[in-house]
């Protein structure tokens, strides 16, 4: 286990999630960035060199899952985590063939981010329960 913070990159094309994961993950982590885009993602991700990406899959342009492929192609170490609306087997199955550690619906993001973000840290998988009711929304965050 690793003593240094667990540097993250944010990638999603809505400005509000990239505040909440911020806001969620900020306490135990270090968000060295957020971009709204695919390919924003793979030219900051040579340069801020994150242990971790929260990715989004469903983006404008480049898909998370397309980034995802291309991450690994341009050589990034970083493990993925998915953070989506999906939870369609098939949806899952494709973002662990891309490459993804983790695996994270977004009604379950304030209980599972942390958790899935320091998992693939340490290369172990985490996805939140598709089985289980989703969690009450969380509409905004106290400012802390």
């Amino acid at each position: 286990m690793s003593c240094e913070p667990v540097r993250v990159l944010l990638v999603d094309d809505n400005e509000g999630m990239l505040e909440l994961s911020t806001r969620v993950l900020r306490s135990s982590c270090v968000i060295v960035g957020a971009v709204t885009n695919g390919v924003t993602a793979v030219e900051v991700a040579k340069v801020l060199r994150p242990h971790v990406i929260v990715l989004d899959i469903s983006m404008h342009g480049m898909s998370g899952l397309q980034t995802a492929c291309a991450l690994r192609f341009a050589g990034s170490p970083a493990a993925v985590v998915f953070l989506t609306i999906h939870d369609e087997d098939e949806v899952v199955a494709a973002a662990r063939a891309a490459g993804g550690t983790g695996y994270v619906l977004k009604p379950r993001l304030v209980s599972d981010l942390v958790t899935a973000v320091h998992e693939a840290r340490e290369g172990r998988r985490f996805e939140s329960p598709r089985d289980s009711p989703p969690l009450p929304t969380i509409r905004a965050l106290p400012t802390w």
